[in-house]
């Protein structure tokens, strides 16, 4: 069996990475995909959807030595379940309204960015505005 999912998105984080005991790379970031639609209504809704994701090998250090906070990438890899329910994170934000974060393991990332592109020190326009029905969960 087999499942893959395919994210687009931007970094709302700055790529984070530490080497395993057997001296193996891992980068972990954040990676919000917007979706804009208009409802029955005729109202349109922005949906905001937060990925956590965890990056091997030397994939991990060009990740970390290349994306920053705002970076544009596309993610190819597979869903991680929480290893005590099988299923996405579950955890309660602030105001004690119930959320979950989907972890993913990339097998693949893409830079859509250009090297000045989505830096710390550029605009983050494409890095959706959160409330507190939107905040990162982790």
């Amino acid at each position: 069996m087999f499942h893959t999912i395919i994210i687009v998105g931007n970094l709302g984080t700055e790529p984070e990475m530490r080497y395993i005991a057997s001296g193996q790379a891992v980068t972990k970031f954040n990676v919000a995909s917007n979706r804009n639609y208009r409802n029955s209504e005729g109202q349109t809704v922005k949906e905001t959807i937060w990925f956590r994701v965890t990056v091997w090998g030397k994939q991990a250090e060009s990740v970390n030595n290349f994306l920053h906070k705002g970076s544009k990438v596309v993610i190819e890899g597979r869903l991680s379940p929480d290893p005590s329910t099988g299923n996405p994170r579950i955890w309660n934000r602030q105001d004690g309204s119930p959320a979950a974060s989907f972890e993913v393991t990339a097998s693949t990332v893409r830079f859509l960015s250009s090297r000045g592109e989505g830096g710390a020190g550029e605009e983050a326009g494409d890095v959706p505005e959160t409330d507190a029905g939107d905040e990162i969960p982790f």
